[in-house]
Parts: structure tokens; C-alpha cells; sequence
């Protein structure tokens, strides 16, 4: 018989898809959650599904979700523009935005921010990649936190989710709750290209903006070089916006003065971007992070990661990985070098991170939200 029973109505907030791990996120809890609910994505611009599904793999529809645009997709490439490069202009749009989704919200079933902490005005769920986004620092709460009428004390109430135990932590010491860890989505496929087969070669992927240190990547890989390892370094990514202009020319400068080991690859599909990942051996990050997935990318694809110490990539890469972490620039060409110079070191630290792969699939992140979907409902005992 089939069940005349209307799908329980769930709306999630996820203000600008402009890019990286959060995005992915969101849109594969769209994906977790499409075939048994009814899905509304307040967002501030309209989108091109078949884009999105093609760099993430997801297969979302206008069919399966309804989108409530704050503006037209014609508008789009501005609205990212000023939101990428004026902070102003962003925090204002992600309180208007989150104003809009609470009043557009009373109605539904269940309300989902995919996009950190935030007041939902009511009781729903809350993924945070990271504290204080939304409610900002005491001078936003003058102003921005009044036009979503934001209050940290109804933040408090959702179940709370967390892209890194680093992160829970983080949460529990700020906000004084309790964040289970959901590890975000990584699409790439395992790699299996023998080591032997791989390059003698880094890869450095994200923003090529300061706050990311890609230019750190390049001084320390020159010394590492010095050293007698002739490794290759692979930068991906795309720029910060007119806000990071003086630093990408700096950047372009550092790159083309070592241009005989360095190689900088913009704009590339999902599928060549996995097809150089498995090629390399190495990974190297230096911002810490609260997570990393470009860390758990190079992971999955068969690379030895070297990342900062204390933060979410530690988790990523194995914590009792040691060999890995570094606390200072001087500690990374120091672990670096020991590991290039030891090849039983680097057999037993490939056989070490193979099982961490398992931890970011993205079939493991959608059993997870939808365990979490179901927790709601049940504490508030609605049917699903």
C-alpha cells in the first residue's frame, strides 16, 4: 500500500556557495536527506545544479530541491564578488539571509544551518565548521546580530554537529554544549597507484590567499630542496579576490623564480584535480585548519601529508602520526626532510594512514546526518 503520509518539510540555511569544504558540506546533506523529505535551501543566489554536481558529485535537482534565492542567478558572479571581498557586505547578507530563512522557517518540520552555529529561531540542527562566524565579535553584535534578531542563547539549544573533534572542543569551551564529530564529505575515490609509480612531488591545494601560506609552502620546500631531495611542488587553487591582488602578484613572482620545480595549476576540473593528486607522493599544509578537507583529499588519494600540529588535520592524518605534524617552519623542513631520507618510514606511514581513509567517505558523512535527522524527530517525537 502506498503511504498517503506527506514527507515531513526540512529547510537549511546555507547563505553563498562560493567554494570549499563548507559548500561541499552543505550540498551532500542535500543529498542525504532528498529522497525522504521535503527540502527547501535558503541560499543567497539561485544555482546551477549541473555545475555543483559535476565538481561534487552529487545528482541534486530543482525537482528534489526547492531554492529560496535572496537574489537571481543573473546576479550571482556580483553577489560572490562582494561577499568574497567585502566583509561588510557579507556579514549583512548572512543575517538578512538567516532573518529570512527564520521567518520562511516557522512552518517547517525541521530547521538545518549548514553553515555553523546560528540562531534558527527554534530548536533544529546546527553544523560547525567553526566558532563565532555568524554572531561575530562585540562590535558585529551592535549592528549585524540585530538584524537577524541573533541570539546565542537559542543558538545553544540545537543539536549541534562538528567537523573535527578539535572543533567540538572549541565549541564546548566557547558555547558551553556539546557537538558530536561528522567528518565532511570527500568525494575523491581511494587511489591505488603504486608508490613506486607515484612522483617525487608535493602538492599544496586551496585559496592562494596569505591566510593559507602558500608562499610558506614554497620557502620551506626551497630548503628542503637544499637539502639535497629534488622534490617538485604542485600548487592548486584560485585567488582571494581584489582584497589578495598585492599578495597573488607576490605569489606568481615566488613561482615563476623557481618555475624549474614549481608549477601552479588554476581552474581544474574535480577530475583532473584527483588525477594530479594521485600522481604525488607528498601533501603539505601549513595554515592550521579547523579541518582541512583538501588534507583529507590528499589522504584518500594515497599521499603523506605534512600539517600543523594541535589543530583539526592531526585527526585527519592519524594523531599518533607524528611524524607528520609541525609546530614551526624549521620543524617542517626537519620532519620533512627525515621522512624523504627514510624509506621504511615512509612504507610504515602509508600503512598507517590507509585506515584513515574509511573516515571520510561520502556515503559514512550522509548515515551520519540522516542518524541526526532521526534523533530530532525522535526527541521531539514526530514520525518520519
Amino acid at each position: 500500500m502506498i503511504s498517503s503520509e506527506q514527507p515531513r518539510e526540512i529547510a537549511i540555511y546555507y547563505s553563498c556557495f562560493a567554494g570549499g569544504g563548507a559548500e561541499a558540506v552543505a550540498l551532500w546533506m542535500l543529498q542525504a536527506l532528498k529522497d525522504k523529505y521535503k527540502i527547501t535551501l535558503v541560499t543567497i543566489a539561485d544555482l546551477d545544479w549541473s555545475k555543483l554536481n559535476s565538481m561534487y558529485g552529487t545528482t541534486l535537482s530543482p525537482d528534489s530541491v526547492k531554492i529560496l534565492p535572496l537574489f537571481p542567478r543573473k546576479w550571482g558572479n556580483l553577489i560572490r564578488y562582494l561577499y568574497s571581498n567585502n566583509k561588510h557586505f557579507r556579514q549583512l547578507v548572512l543575517h538578512y539571509n538567516l532573518r529570512r530563512f527564520k521567518q520562511n522557517g516557522r512552518d517547517k518540520d525541521l530547521l538545518i544551518s549548514a553553515y555553523n552555529a546560528a540562531d534558527l529561531g527554534k530548536r533544529g540542527i546546527q553544523y560547525i565548521h567553526w566558532i563565532k562566524v555568524l554572531e561575530g565579535d562585540e562590535i558585529a553584535k551592535k549592528f549585524y546580530n540585530r538584524v537577524s534578531q541573533f541570539s546565542e542563547d537559542n543558538l545553544k539549544k540545537n543539536i549541534s554537529l562538528a567537523n573535527s573533534k578539535f572543533v567540538a572542543k572549541s565549541v564546548q569551551d566557547h558555547y558551553g554544549i556539546t557537538a558530536t564529530v561528522v567528518y565532511p564529505p570527500v568525494v575523491i575515490n581511494p587511489g591505488n597507484t603504486p608508490w613506486e609509480e607515484k612522483e617525487d612531488a608535493f602538492i599544496c591545494s586551496g585559496r592562494l590567499v596569505k591566510a593559507k601560506e602558500p608562499h610558506r609552502v614554497i620557502e620551506c620546500l626551497k630548503k628542503v630542496r637544499e637539502k639535497g631531495f629534488k622534490v617538485k611542488l604542485y600548487i592548486t587553487g584560485g585567488g582571494g579576490g581584489i582584497g589578495e591582488a598585492t599578495y597573488k602578484n607576490y605569489l606568481d613572482r615566488l613561482i615563476k623564480e623557481n618555475s624549474e620545480w614549481i608549477q601552479l595549476f588554476s581552474n581544474l576540473s574535480y577530475e583532473d584535480y584527483a588525477q594530479l593528486l594521485y600522481r604525488c607522493k607528498y601533501g603539505i599544509h601549513f595554515k592550521p585548519e579547523p579541518f582541512g578537507i583538501s588534507i583529507a583529499e590528499m589522504v584518500k588519494a594515497g599521499q603523506i601529508p605534512f600539517v600543523r600540529g594541535g589543530w583539526g588535520p592531526m585527526e585527519i592524518v592519524g594523531e599518533e602520526n607524528t611524524d607528520l605534524f609541525f609546530s614551526s617552519f624549521e620543524e617542517a623542513i626537519e620532519k620533512i626532510s627525515a621522512v624523504l631520507g627514510n624509506t621504511e618510514k615512509q612504507a610504515a606511514l602509508q600503512l598507517a594512514l590507509e585506515k584513515q581513509k574509511d573516515l571520510f567517505s561520502t556515503t559514512r558523512f550522509m548515515e551520519d546526518i540522516q542518524r541526526s535527522v532521526q534523533l530530532y524527530f525522535d526527541e521531539n517525537r514526530l514520525p518520519t
